[in-house]
């Protein structure tokens, strides 16, 4: 983008990236012009910090694609007094995003490298809702439950149990699942116990690591 102020950068994001496809909701439209995502990128990736990918961020790890954040918030269906799990709290942008929209968002990273930056980042923006934990995300965080919504920024080739037992009746689990060709599934929590899944979009995440690579 040729202008070099990041709200502009983020307004046009939004515009081009976003609201340009499939992108409706309001407020995941808002709390994407909110969050400063040039904050959660390292310094050598800033000028590209609104484009339209994924970048690392170290560790063998990135932080996703700008429309897959949304794609993925959208579907969880946040409301203001949902109780939010982001699993793989990497660079802490997703759970930025979340804490936009909910009333309070646990989140789990295994790096503890990536769980201290993002716990002193997101403090410094004044993200008070977050709570991060390092920690093995295949295992969800059971104190908290049930979860409205759980959001998962890594792949395991199954949909861990945990996760989904965690989920509230009508709660949402977002995950990306496969090993060379992974996709987008949606996961409801039912009334009668049961969940039902649906497949979003296909997707190229980083793998699940820890438990989930013991289970393969």
């Amino acid at each position: 983008m040729r202008t070099c102020d990041p709200e502009q950068q983020r307004h046009e994001m939004v515009k081009r990236q976003l609201a340009s496809r499939d992108i409706t909701e309001s407020g995941v439209l808002q709390a994407m012009r909110t969050v400063p995502r040039h904050r959660f990128v390292p310094p050598e990736s800033l000028n590209a910090a609104y484009n339209d990918g994924p970048l690392p961020i170290g560790y063998g790890q990135t932080i996703s694609q700008p429309y897959v954040v949304a794609l993925m918030t959208q579907n969880a269906r946040p409301q203001h007094d949902s109780i939010a799990l982001d699993v793989g709290t990497g660079s802490g942008y997703q759970a930025a995003i979340l804490a936009e929209l909910c009333q309070a968002v646990y989140s789990i990273e295994i790096v503890e490298s990536l769980a201290e930056g993002s716990r002193q980042l997101l403090s410094e923006l004044g993200y008070e809702n977050v709570h991060i934990r390092c920690a093995d995300g295949y295992e969800g965080w059971q104190q908290h439950a049930p979860f409205d919504l759980i959001i998962v920024a890594a792949a395991p080739n199954h949909v861990p149990q945990p996760l989904v037992d965690q989920l509230a009746v009508g709660g949402r689990l977002i995950i990306p699942v496969g090993d060379s060709h992974q996709k987008l599934l949606v996961i409801e929590q039912q009334a009668n116990g049961h969940a039902r899944q649906w497949t979003l979009a296909p997707v190229a995440f980083v793998p699940m690591t820890g438990h989930a690579q013991l289970r393969k």
